[in-house]
């Protein structure tokens, strides 16, 4: 290969490049922290479900969770419904 086609894909290059570190690097890291966030749930964690439903772990298993969101109302849900542990403050 001589220097003008290498040249030539040099921006397709650096284009990918871009890409991998804009879009590619962070949605691992994010994803890679949202599991284990989900790993960590355990009973009693305050959590918000995607749909935005507030609720405390009463059980965790597998793949399943039961939400306690009010005093006698218990919800069973997936374990990748839940979208964020809430801190004391919140």
């Amino acid at each position: 290969m001589d220097v003008k086609a290498l040249a030539g894909f040099l921006p397709i290059i650096l284009l990918f490049g871009i890409f991998y570190f804009v879009l590619i690097r962070p949605q691992q890291a994010q994803q890679k922290k949202r599991k284990e966030m989900l790993e960590s749930l355990r009973k009693g964690d305050r959590v918000v479900s995607i749909g935005g439903i507030y609720g405390i772990l009463k059980e965790v298993r597998d793949d399943i969770v039961i939400l306690r969101i009010a005093d006698t109302v218990n919800i069973k849900m997936a374990r990748g419904g839940i979208d964020r542990i809430l801190s004391d403050e919140e």
